[in-house]
């Protein structure tokens, strides 16, 4: 039978979406709340990995990525000019897996909420939550919300992301950690551009694939001491002046003038559970997007969390056996993302050299656990 638990979803971005469905196929019953007033629509393009396609398949979306999005077959990595210094082919690295796609992060959203099984109440957000105990058995959290209500839930899952108001209820310790770099991301039309294709300059990236409909999401990123935009509404070209023509076009569009800028970091969350409150995805373990492991970990995090509260039994110690099974995964990637910016921070000259010779066997050894069911 069914483990009949009342889960409060406290976000309604990927993360809590994904937490949504994968709770209610177990049978519990769940409320999702999102601080903003309507549905999310913006946002620029996601390329998901062969795992994050893997878990989006599973959790009913897969007719929708390959409708919506594009395969991505290869990722070529090239220098600031357009020299190639490596290809990777997907349905190697992914063998076994899914293959890769590009995609609007707004179709990947509305493809969530077209199989999401319960309504989402916007303009909501916790303002108090209190474990409760009355001596003889535990009555699960109490929560308070911005709008007068109130509520008893057996669970309150923080899916709020990176820069979650319910991370600090369960560890006041966590916060951001800036990276070091700035990134700008837009969508434009580019119906040449067929796979993942990266330049890369001395400390400075500009990386585009394809998203269905003949879109292109680009990104640009540009190390920085600070997290302040470093442009000064002067542009991206500037940034990217010495690059292939094929960029500079790009970065002359009208799209890239409105460019989504943010500043690039991670949280360090020791503890993502404390009593009957847990977080997932970003809100726990967001890291670098160079693994472009985002996706992937929040919805793996939503059908673990799942399958493991489906168990049933002691519901604290059902949370921390989610935290367990998920945390040396999550690790990996924000180990590897750091591995990445290393080598990408080289002098130039020899990270070409890296990529040249080595890239292969750098992809193999970073995704090669990825591979692996959650």
């Amino acid at each position: 039978m069914p483990i009949q638990l009342d889960v409060l979803v406290v976000g309604a971005g990927i993360a809590g979406l994904a937490t949504a469905i994968a709770l209610d196929r177990e049978g519990m019953s769940v409320d999702v709340i999102e601080r903003s007033t309507e549905s999310r629509t913006g946002g620029a393009g996601l390329f998901l990995p062969g795992n994050s396609v893997r878990a989006l398949t599973d959790l009913g979306v897969g007719k929708h990525l390959s409708e919506w999005g594009a395969p991505v077959p290869g990722q070529r990595l090239m220098d600031q000019r357009g020299r190639v210094l490596a290809n990777i082919d997907m349905a190697e690295l992914w063998r076994g897996t899914a293959g890769c796609v590009g995609i609007t992060r707004g179709d990947l959203h509305a493809a969530l909420r077209e199989i999401v099984p319960v309504p989402v109440r916007h303009g909501v957000t916790v303002v108090s939550l209190r474990h409760a105990d009355d001596g003889m058995h535990d009555d699960g959290v109490h929560v308070t919300f911005s709008d007068g209500g109130t509520g008893r839930y057996d669970v309150v899952v923080g899916a709020d992301g990176i820069r979650s108001g319910l991370r600090e209820s369960v560890d006041p310790a966590a916060g951001t950690r800036y990276l070091g770099q700035v990134c700008w991301r837009f969508l434009t039309d580019a119906p040449g551009i067929d796979r993942w294709t990266v330049w890369l300059g001395p400390g400075t990236a500009f990386l585009t694939y394809p998203v269905g409909g003949g879109r292109v999401c680009c990104y640009a990123d540009v190390a920085a001491p600070s997290s302040e935009d470093p442009t000064n509404g002067s542009g991206l070209l500037r940034h990217f002046a010495g690059y292939d023509q094929r960029v500079r076009d790009l970065l002359a569009t009208p799209a890239a003038l409105n460019a989504y800028f943010s500043p690039v970091a991670e949280v360090n969350c020791q503890t993502w559970a404390r009593g009957r409150v847990v977080l997932v995805g970003d809100a726990a373990h967001a890291s670098s997007p160079n693994m472009a492991q985002g996706v992937a970990m929040a919805v793996e995090d939503a059908q673990v969390l799942a399958e493991t509260l489906a168990e049933g039994g002691d519901t604290e110690d059902l949370l921390q056996q989610f935290v367990q099974r998920r945390l040396p995964r999550t690790r990996w990637v924000q180990r590897q993302t750091h591995r990445r910016d290393r080598t990408r921070s080289m002098p130039t000259a020899l990270r070409n050299m890296a990529f040249r010779y080595g890239a292969n066997a750098l992809y193999e050894r970073g995704y090669a656990p990825l591979r692996d069911l959650p």
